[in-house]
């Protein structure tokens, strides 16, 4: 224990692990959790980025519990879905489904999802949706070729990052842009603080 109780964020990404760092919180580990993000049938997508935000949680959980490692620890799962209407778009592994995102977004507005799960201390689930409106330019095939080609579509909701080369394609962004990079973190902050987590521990005690 540093003085504060153990954090635990059940997922790889170097966004979350990023936007983390930004608001002062350093997991003690990471329990990436594999689970089938397939939409159910007519599953919209609010309910679907809330969903797997919870899957992931227990999943991890459930891990941590039988390795026993981590005792009282707090966790942290997210997922997040792009969705143009009802229509849910892909994490796209290669390039045709990402140009089809691309050219889906372009000169058009989309909204962008992120379920937030934390298992406290107790193991008590707690959650939160957050929705963030963005609006892309009009993408000529110029735009979408180069980007294409740069790879930082790859895996991401949407087949875009923002906080990459798309960035340049945002003409109108509503809501929080945390949320579009893959972890809302005033949501979060929130909900960790709720439990009685001390989200501003490395504030007041620099490393």
């Amino acid at each position: 224990m540093n003085g504060r109780p153990t954090l635990v964020l059940a997922s790889g990404s170097p966004r979350r692990l990023a936007l983390l760092a930004q608001a002062g919180l350093e997991p003690d580990a990471l329990m990436p959790a594999e689970i089938d993000e397939t939409p159910e049938r007519g599953e919209l997508p609010r309910r679907l980025a809330l969903r797997l935000a919870k899957e992931k949680a227990q999943v991890a959980q459930t891990r941590r519990e039988a390795s026993g490692e981590f005792p009282g620890a707090y966790l942290i799962a997210a997922d997040t879905v792009v969705a143009v209407g009802r229509r849910i778009l892909p994490k796209p592994e290669i390039a045709e489904e990402a140009a089809d995102c691309l050219r889906l977004l372009s000169g058009r507005a989309h909204r962008v999802y992120s379920g937030v799960a934390v298992v406290t201390a107790k193991g008590a689930l707690r959650s939160r949706l957050v929705e963030t409106r963005v609006r892309f330019k009009r993408l000529s095939r110029e735009d979408i070729e180069a980007y294409l080609a740069s790879g930082e579509w790859r895996g991401k909701a949407g087949g875009y990052a923002i906080q990459g080369f798309a960035g340049t394609f945002v003409v109108k962004l509503v809501g929080s842009y945390t949320n579009v990079v893959g972890l809302p973190l005033a949501e979060t902050v929130a909900l960790l603080a709720g439990e009685g987590y001390p989200v501003r521990y490395s504030w007041t005690n620099p490393a």
